[in-house]
């Protein structure tokens, strides 16, 4: 007889179940009230694209710096970036932008996460001399620039810290938790209240 322990066991996600599940933390985060109500991020279109996009890098970043199982990650990259895209067409049909200007617009949506992606990772690679932490102040710089339309002072600050901690916490994470989507993002408000 066998016993029917498998019931109590969590069910294997398919590599598209897992993909959806990442992206939804993502979209779900992007949305989060306070980032809104309290960061300064513009509460319009563009400043949820660019919350998108920044969340979106976050997670990318993080699966570049997998180590075990690195096709796996590189594979799970390509599946988010994928579905970026179908949500992002998706989106453009429901606002009823017309075939033949998806394209051209799908193409604005890819050079501004890759030029926004190339911002951050410049931001992050250089070390400010007298900066609390490595790369901080040139991050905030980048988010000011890129989310809070080219000021936010304090705003840009604490989403910096923000975005340091959410990549402090992914790094925490091993990488088979990370590529199964078992972690979460910090809340905004931790990162506001030291800031």
């Amino acid at each position: 007889m066998r016993w029917p322990f498998n019931r109590f066991r969590r069910p294997r996600l398919s590599p598209s179940d897992t993909i959806e599940a990442i992206y939804g933390m993502i979209v779900t985060q992007a949305r989060e009230p306070l980032f809104y109500r309290h960061l300064g991020v513009p509460d319009t279109v563009d400043g949820r694209f660019d919350l998108l996009l920044l969340h979106l890098w976050i997670v990318l970043r993080r699966l570049r710096a997998s180590t075990d199982g690195a096709e796996p990650a590189r594979a799970l990259s390509q599946g988010l970036f994928d579905r970026f895209c179908e949500d992002m067409d998706d989106n453009l049909r429901e606002m009823g932008v017309g075939d033949l200007a998806v394209p051209r617009r799908m193409e604005a949506f890819g050079k501004a996460f890759y030029g926004r992606s190339k911002a951050y990772d410049l931001a992050l690679g250089q070390r400010a001399e007298k900066a609390a932490e490595p790369g901080v102040n040139t991050l905030a710089q980048a988010i000011g620039k890129n989310i809070l339309n080219g000021g936010g002072g304090n705003h840009a600050s604490e989403l910096a810290a923000y975005t340091m901690a959410a990549m402090t916490s992914l790094a925490a994470c091993d990488d088979a938790a990370v590529q199964r989507g078992i972690w979460t993002f910090p809340s905004p408000e931790s990162q506001r209240q030291r800031a």
